[in-house]
């Protein structure tokens, strides 16, 4: 193994003794290539602020190294990543922590930029549970692997939040008006509907991962084209069925095209009276058990993204983030997290109660500039971007 540092044999430790925080990221070594390997298995291996400083330290050597060509991502136990730890972020609010809160977002968000920019071809093996900011450390990235395990959402409107983590920039290029609907709704994908609408490059049945793997790890190359050829020769054929979201895309083009959240609603509703289909009728269920301000500002955050290139799209939704979990707006983060993730009791009280009650100046303070002692969120552009 090259350096010697590096195992391929580092194995999770067991559940029962709690991980030490540097063990939250493991790294395996391969022919001519890094894995790094998600590990917090308990908790869905939800991404900490020590988990995105210690990805940022790995990525930028291994982007430097000669003698890697490639790099990998997986999650460890049942799902890739279910997001950030936002029950860890809801108690630093709650005990008045804001500077650590902001050092997740940016630590988070700068590993997301590095990731769009990386000068080597990235794999992320997306075998279980993709949400949130999930998504945000791999759809950025070359290639992505969805199995027939892959869960993808992005259900922070659920939570009184945004779909931050760069999903205003990969969920607004996406075909259509289907972003929105992903955004507002928060619904679940499954793997073949990822590579059908471009979320995911390649499918491969769970089972047959570690053929891919050991494929891999034998890889000698810095050359995107021969990864994905393996990846496409080692992988599987997949087709949607009948209730794939593919079918459902006019419609949802029809509804979700609209300027507002409240004629989204309508335009769903008369959808659902004529088509009676579940779908429909469970977009409208979900939407009206999010947090009013926040889908109001997630359509915004959207609609502002598909003109927007990733490192704006960052840059706002730091901006955003910090607005989001500050006063006045940090009820309905607190709120969420609370109602689905602490008590379960699934029943938030938002504030404002409805859609009707969020007004335009609320909006727009939501995305309005950090004030003048907040520093903006700071990329290194100049330094990734000289190449493009």
């Amino acid at each position: 193994v090259m350096g010697g540092r590096y195992l391929s044999s580092l194995r999770p430790s067991p559940a029962t003794a709690a991980a030490p925080d540097s063990d939250e990221v493991l790294v395996e070594g391969k022919a001519s290539a890094r894995a790094s390997v998600l590990n917090r298995p308990g908790h869905l291996n939800a991404l900490t602020t020590t988990m995105g400083a210690r990805l940022n330290k790995f990525y930028e050597s291994w982007e430097d190294s000669p003698d890697i060509g490639f790099v990998m991502m997986k999650g460890s136990g049942r799902a890739f990543c279910a997001g950030g730890d936002v029950v860890g972020l809801r108690q630093l609010i709650n005990e008045g922590k804001l500077d650590e809160s902001k050092d997740f977002f940016r630590t988070l968000y700068s590993f997301i930029y590095v990731l769009g920019t990386y000068l080597k071809p990235h794999v992320a093996i997306l075998d279980g549970v993709t949400m949130g900011g999930g998504g945000g450390v791999s759809i950025p990235g070359t290639f992505r692997v969805a199995t027939d395990r892959t869960v993808f959402a992005t259900p922070e409107v659920h939570i009184g939040f945004h779909p931050d983590a760069a999903a205003s920039f990969y969920l607004s290029h996406l075909t259509g008006h289907v972003g929105e609907y992903l955004a507002l709704t928060g619904e679940k994908l499954n793997g073949v509907d990822m590579v059908a609408l471009g979320l995911a490059t390649h499918y491969s049945m769970s089972e047959h991962l570690d053929l891919v793997d050991e494929r891999l790890a034998k890889l000698v190359t810095d050359d995107p084209s021969v990864i994905d050829s393996s990846l496409a020769q080692y992988g599987d054929l997949v087709y949607p069925d009948k209730t794939s979201i593919v079918h459902r895309l006019a419609v949802i083009d029809k509804c979700f095209s609209h300027e507002t959240v409240e004629e989204i609603v309508d335009a769903l509703e008369s959808e659902a009276a004529q088509l009676n289909e579940e779908w429909c009728t469970l977009a409208l269920k979900r939407l009206k058990e999010a947090s009013p301000l926040a889908l109001k500002v997630s359509l915004r955050s959207i609609r502002e993204g598909r003109y927007q290139t990733l490192d704006e799209c960052l840059v706002r939704e730091y901006r955003m983030s910090i607005n989001g979990i500050s006063k006045p707006f940090y009820h309905d983060f607190c709120e969420g997290v609370r109602a689905r993730l602490v008590d379960k009791d699934l029943a938030p009280k938002w504030d404002p109660p409805a859609l009707e009650f969020v007004s335009e100046d609320m909006v727009d303070s939501y995305f309005a500039p950090l004030g003048e002692f907040e520093p903006e969120l700071k990329l290194p552009t100049e330094q990734r971007e000289a190449f493009i």
